[in-house]
């Protein structure tokens, strides 16, 4: 079973992939937990270019590219053949972060976005998707509360991360048949127990 986590940063998505992974780990299933960009030694250097604070003038095009070469090394590399082995995978972002942020945040056309992201997935879609809803007035709380320092990503505009929130919620409606939306301010458990549930009601339709 393929599945993502999405939201913005700070959102607890990664927490909540960690957590799946533990839990399917303790249950002794085959399972792996990748994130993006990175995931490999290609991905992660791309990672680090695209993190780097020194590149703060990067177009929304060059950086939605870069993600599309990291996510293709990424799901040729890692994700594609775990599937074939019957692992469970589990991805902290994956290509509806590219539509969110370059998309919806950073203004490359549609177009663009829907075809590459299909041609660097080779059209690989998840069988389930969780979208940790929170706001950015959250966020930025969560961050004060965490003394944690913008990357080049996070240090964005309000009015960008906003676009992306919107973003996210857009594409979770569209693609209603595999998105599942939760509410980010609900407990770490609650979430977690919530999401596993879900996984668990797919696993046996």
């Amino acid at each position: 079973m393929f599945i993502t986590f999405e939201g913005i940063d700070l959102s607890g998505k990664s927490t909540q992939a960690k957590l799946l992974y533990t839990r399917l780990k303790k249950k002794n299933k085959k399972v792996i937990l990748v994130r993006e960009p990175g995931g490999t030694v290609i991905s992660e250097k791309i990672r680090n270019i695209l993190l780097d604070k020194k590149n703060i003038n990067m177009p929304a095009l060059t950086e939605f590219l870069l993600f599309s070469a990291s996510r293709h090394q990424l799901t040729e590399e890692i994700i594609r053949p775990h599937l074939k082995k019957g692992y469970y995978v589990i991805c902290d972002r994956y290509f509806d972060s590219s539509t969110a942020y370059q998309g919806y945040g950073g203004k490359v056309k549609p177009v663009i976005i829907n075809r590459i992201n299909k041609i660097v997935t080779n059209n690989l879609i998840p069988d389930i998707s969780f979208l940790i809803d929170v706001s950015l007035e959250e966020t930025i709380k969560r961050r004060k509360i965490l003394k944690k320092e913008h990357d080049r990503m996070e240090a964005k505009t309000r009015i960008y991360y906003k676009k992306v929130i919107s973003g996210y919620r857009t594409i979770a409606r569209i693609n209603s048949g595999r998105y599942e939306v939760i509410n980010g301010n609900k407990s770490i458990e609650e979430i977690h127990n919530e999401i596993f549930t879900k996984i668990e009601n797919l696993k046996i339709k």
